[in-house]
């Protein structure tokens, strides 16, 4: 009779989260060096030759801070497909009317989620305020905003900072003939 196999144990890198087998194919090489010289060793023996050389990579090692046996990241970086870096969007809200059928106005607040307010949540309490319609809608690039109907941007600016003090009024930008200008 045939035993069965055993499964397969799998080491995996406590920084890229890839098997230490493929982590020289990751995006992260250069900072998984320390983790697979300290805890994979026999897998890129190479690796600790040029530490002895350079001494550069132990001095990395000492400056990330090790616990339990993994590596703590210093910052999250998202990364886009080619390996761009994503920038962090600025904590900013920008307020922008629009014109439609030449009377009529939209007013789009763009950027309040970044402060940690529920969109659905600002729609309602801002349809409620204005007695206009308000809803929740993706923009041009894929990010939600608020769009409001009619021509509330002036009085819009005080009801944010009475409303969510998290929001600070040097947050708060104005689109004008396509030129960012400051609220406050």
């Amino acid at each position: 009779m045939a035993e069965k196999p055993l499964p397969v144990q799998v080491l995996y890198c406590g920084v890229c989260s890839l098997p230490a087998e493929f982590c020289e194919f990751g995006p992260d090489f250069q900072k998984c060096k320390p983790w697979l010289i300290q805890n994979a060793p026999q897998l890129y023996p190479d690796l600790i030759k040029d530490a002895g050389e350079k001494d550069g990579l132990s001095d990395q090692l000492q400056s990330t801070s090790i616990s339990d046996g993994s590596l703590k990241p210093k910052e999250e970086v998202k990364r886009l497909p080619g390996g761009k870096i994503k920038k962090k969007d600025k904590q900013e809200v920008i307020i922008e009317k629009m014109t439609r059928n030449k009377r009529k106005c939209i007013t789009t607040v763009k950027g309040l989620e970044l402060f940690g307010v529920k969109l659905n949540d600002a729609s309602k309490k801002l349809g409620k305020k204005f007695a206009t319609g308000a809803s929740v809608v993706k923009g041009p690039t894929e990010k939600e905003q608020i769009d409001v109907q009619g021509d509330i941007s002036y009085d819009l600016v005080e009801f944010i900072i009475d409303t969510w003090p998290d929001v600070p009024e040097t947050a708060i930008f104005f689109i004008e003939d396509g030129k960012k200008v400051a609220a406050a």
